[in-house]
């Protein structure tokens, strides 16, 4: 989901009814249920190459970077 995606998300929650909020509100926790299952998978695969020390430095490096801009 890109930025404007959100933000279109967020008006329509803002505007929703009660409960189309209610079903807005259970399809984000869907979501965020979902990609927490696809970390856990990747970190999983991740560790059984043995790249999970590799990824955590990258990870350190893009974080790095962010917080520097």
């Amino acid at each position: 989901m890109n930025e404007d995606d959100k933000k279109e998300f967020l008006d329509d929650f803002r505007k929703a009814n009660g409960e189309k909020k209610l079903d807005m509100w259970y399809y984000a926790l869907g979501q965020e249920v979902l990609w927490e299952q696809i970390i856990t998978e990747m970190s999983n695969i991740a560790r059984e190459q043995k790249m999970d020390k590799t990824l955590d430095k990258a990870m350190e490096e893009d974080m790095k970077k962010l917080s520097e801009e």
